[in-house]
């Protein structure tokens, strides 16, 4: 039978009665100081010859027959030879220890960031593509993992989820990324084995082939109609794929235009080189109707500093337009046809070229290709009146189809009738 009682504890409690320590019998005791808002049990036990004492618990949390039971536990402990004190230190210091280090742990989302910063920003021409696809594919499925826990079967995770929606040549980008993430934590020393090493382009998208895909002259006159038939289809949209068509020029060659580049009284567009493939600046004519185009989308962006510029919550990672947006609204015009790529219209105005009788190497000219060989490395003539004369040539075809195109015969079938 213990020496304390609920009553007497109370009592102390209401009186304010303070107290070094009490004994209950068993090595338990109660300990109250001015200090406690409530009194203190406390154990005490021999170990090795040793005096040691430890806390137990509070009487505003553990009653008197919680703590004599707690005492008793650990008095058979004791008997077989535990430091209990020693050992609740030691779960204290493992706690202590597991919360500092879920903390500083590295997660998925803060290697990526890293590895963007230190590896991309800076480095590549078009570090919002690969920005895209962090945060829009690898963050959201592993983002809050820690860098040592992702197995492959996460990795295949993000793959299957992007595969599924459609997407294989994006799934392609997001492995090789992945594959690059974790070689940089490697040698960061966070972690020994690369997660998605094992995995090759047949685990995601596939063997990307050529494509070859280009809209004819029919086509083109449906897709015209299809655009200005379709709902949820801004007039930048349509703008801006109207601006890809007649220029050929590169998706994200146009998506982050600042107006500085252009002077549309000349009707010209500097396109400098760290924004070009070939790492060469060029100057691109723009027909009439561009420029009209050019005009509109100038009003449309009031003010911004960006032809395209971001569109609602985008602005917080790009100051323009996303390189998928445009991806995403030619999924709302229901044109009927084969399925074609925002990419697939540099084909078509290359195609298109071509048939209007401009030279091989002023149609490769008018979508900025390297031109290779002798003739490449040594004429340095920028052909900009030809080329001139092209575009102007394929955007009257452009405005004639998108009229409807009713006198329009498509070249090649007219070269099979005179054949």
């Amino acid at each position: 039978m213990g020496k304390l009682s609920d009553i007497q504890i109370r009592n102390w409690i209401k009186s304010g009665e303070h107290f070094e320590q009490k004994g209950d019998g068993d090595g338990l005791y109660m300990r109250f100081r001015a200090a406690d808002k409530s009194p203190v049990w406390l154990f005490r036990y021999r170990i090795k010859g040793k005096q040691r004492i430890m806390q137990i618990g509070r009487y505003s949390t553990m009653s008197l027959a919680d703590a004599r039971q707690e005492a008793k536990n650990m008095s058979a402990r004791v008997q077989l030879g535990h430091d209990v004190a020693a050992e609740k230190q030691d779960r204290k210091a493992e706690a202590v220890a597991k919360i500092e280090a879920e903390a500083n742990a590295i997660t998925v989302a803060k290697l990526a960031d890293d590895y963007f910063e230190r590896k991309i920003m800076g480095r590549w021409k078009h570090p919002n593509i690969v920005r895209s696809r962090i945060e829009k594919d690898i963050k959201p499925r592993i983002g809050r993992m820690k860098v040592e826990d992702v197995r492959p079967a996460d990795v295949d995770g993000v793959l299957q989820a992007v595969i599924k929606r459609g997407a294989p040549t994006i799934a392609n980008d997001v492995l090789r990324w992945m594959r690059r993430m974790f070689d940089f934590a490697i040698t960061r020393h966070i972690i020994q084995h690369n997660p998605a090493a094992a995995f090759d382009l047949s685990d995601a998208g596939g063997k990307e082939l050529a494509r070859e895909r280009a809209l004819s002259r029919s086509e083109l006159v449906r897709f015209f109609e299809a655009m200005r038939e379709a709902k949820g289809f801004s007039v930048e949209n349509e703008l801006t794929i109207k601006l890809l068509l007649v220029l050929a020029v590169r998706k994200q060659e146009l998506t982050a235009a600042r107006w500085s580049e252009f002077d549309l009284g000349k009707g010209v567009w500097s396109l400098p080189a760290e924004r070009t493939k070939t790492n060469k600046s060029i100057r691109i004519p723009l027909p009439a109707v561009a420029v009209g185009w050019l005009t509109t989308l100038h009003r449309l962006a009031c003010g911004s500093d960006y032809v395209l510029p971001a569109r609602k919550m985008q602005a917080r990672m790009l100051p323009h337009i996303n390189e998928s947006t445009l991806n995403v609204a030619l999924g709302k015009v229901k044109h009927g046809l084969e399925s074609f790529t925002i990419h697939d219209l540099r084909r078509t105005a290359r195609t298109h070229l071509g048939e209007l009788g401009a030279p091989p190497h002023i149609a490769e000219m008018c979508l900025n290709h390297a031109i290779k060989g002798v003739e490449g490395r040594y004429d340095r003539y920028d052909y900009f009146e030809e080329r001139k004369v092209a575009l102007d040539k394929w955007a009257a075809l452009l405005m004639q189809l998108e009229n409807g195109g009713a006198e329009v015969v498509e070249i090649h079938e007219r070269r099979g009738g005179a054949a």
